[in-house]
């Protein structure tokens, strides 16, 4: 007699398998039961009456991808002419902070569910976006709106709450300045926000994480710790953008004397419960505090080749014992944000800059899997091993670039390219079917994104722009 309480699946017949793990586990061939959600068995896996098969022939699977670092608002602000050429510091005064006051609700529904569905069908099934538009002045829940999106889409999403509570110059006097919030709103809306949303499960679907824009120019450095023990007291994590260009690095040392990993270190900004994105220019001692303190990193490679910021230290950074994670960023600086280019950017540029044997393809999906799951508390997903969450990407090698290939589990990251993906489950729930994400209207979608980008045009050439955030 069966008394499962619900049908099994069961993925077949795959060319193999990338766990996301190291060593002898790092391929595995078989196939894959998954029950209630988890794995269950890998290899040998006899059918059992009333198994629901997936087929998986000519496919490769992997863990579902994880970006840790996203602004889904930016996905209606993808190459934007005057910024196109732009470094990042002028590049954030003509992209975002000219235009997101323009970020309506409208705009951001139609921007996350852009940016959501463009990771889930290149495999991604957990996304921790950096949303940093908040003010008094706003009309709409942005952080419902978010989590709403993700929950139809079937997405893990970790809020990373951004702001400032002190405001930053670019390179224009003349704009009008962000707005900023107090330190006490900011503690108080991540608290209302923690106790609403986040889940501290291994695999939890919704997180909530205090992420100032920037330890650097959003916080007055006698705020720093109190943010942050805002956030152990609350059993958040903290999130925040640090020594992205040189500028960072200039900055600290004639602002505070001394590099910036060693500034956020002395304020309590280090620890198992902190991540950074970018970290490009980091020297070895930096990486030894933030090793040392397992303090995690997000790799963009796409989006500090657009922006020329350089390749962070990535590689060097894993070997020295760091946590390292990948995150495709905003759309405003990578106008494609799909986690399969990104996993070949990072492959692909690691080896041009350092050499052919920087880097391996398992590497690459080991950050884009594990790597993720780490840096986010997720230790439920992130891998394919028994009594794992059924977070598992299959993806379809019936496509002439990957036609001709002799090893073809590399194909995820060493094709590049779009992805073809045939199944992507959450929790053992299917959320792509052959390409489909249910329930979403690809050409209504991007029909509403046009009509958004329309009216941003034509209100940024009619009046002059301003800064808001």
């Amino acid at each position: 007699m069966n008394d499962r309480p619900q049908a099994d699946s069961v993925i077949r017949g795959a060319l193999g398998i990338l766990t996301g793990r190291t060593g002898a586990h790092e391929r595995m061939h078989g196939d894959i039961r998954i029950s209630n959600g988890r794995i269950a068995a890998i290899g040998n896996v006899p059918a059992l009456p009333g198994d629901t098969v997936l087929d998986a022939a000519g496919c490769v699977v992997t863990p579902g991808l994880i970006s840790t670092h996203h602004h889904l608002f930016q996905s209606v602000l993808k190459g934007i002419p005057a910024g196109i050429d732009a470094p990042l510091e002028p590049w954030l005064r003509l992209v975002p902070y000219t235009h997101c006051h323009l970020i309506d609700e409208e705009a951001l529904r139609v921007a996350a569910e852009i940016g959501m569905v463009e990771l889930l069908l290149s495999g991604c099934t957990a996304i921790a976006d950096h949303h940093y538009l908040f003010s008094p002045s706003y009309d709409f829940d942005a952080a419902e709106i978010l989590f709403d999106t993700a929950e139809r889409l079937g997405l893990r999403l970790t809020l990373a709450r951004g702001g400032s509570t002190q405001g930053r110059l670019f390179d224009n006097d003349d704009l009008v300045p962000m707005p900023v919030e107090t330190l006490d709103a900011m503690i108080d809306h991540v608290a209302r926000l923690a106790a609403r949303y986040n889940d501290p499960g291994p695999d939890a679907m919704r997180r909530v994480v205090l992420a100032p824009t920037t330890p650097l120019w959003s916080l007055p450095p006698e705020e720093l710790p109190l943010v942050a023990a805002a956030a152990r007291s609350m059993g958040v994590r903290l999130h925040s953008h640090l020594s992205e260009t040189r500028h960072y690095v200039d900055f600290s040392l004639a602002t505070h004397g001394m590099r910036p990993i060693e500034f956020v270190a002395e304020h309590g900004w280090v620890g198992p419960d902190v991540w950074y994105a970018h970290l490009v220019h980091v020297d070895d001692e930096e990486l030894a505090i933030l090793a040392a303190s397992g303090t995690g990193m997000a790799h963009c490679p796409q989006s500090n080749g657009r922006l020329g910021s350089g390749v962070a230290p990535a590689d060097r950074f894993e070997a020295m014992g760091g946590r390292v994670s990948l995150g495709v960023d905003g759309a405003a600086s990578n106008e494609a944000c799909d986690m399969i280019n990104e996993m070949h950017t990072a492959w692909m540029t690691h080896r041009a800059v350092k050499g052919a044997g920087a880097v391996r393809c398992e590497d690459v999906l080991r950050w884009a899997t594990a790597g993720g799951a780490a840096v986010l508390g997720l230790d439920a997903v992130g891998t394919i091993a028994v009594g794992q969450s059924a977070d598992i990407a299959v993806f379809d090698l019936a496509h002439p670039r990957y036609a001709g290939l002799h090893d073809p589990l590399i194909a995820p990251v060493a094709s590049g390219g779009g992805a073809h993906v045939r199944h992507l489950m959450v929790a053992g729930r299917q959320v792509v079917t052959d390409g489909v994400v249910p329930g979403v209207d690809l050409a209504r979608l991007s029909a509403r994104a046009a009509a958004v980008v329309r009216r941003i045009v034509a209100t940024t050439t009619s009046k002059p722009l301003e800064m808001h955030r």
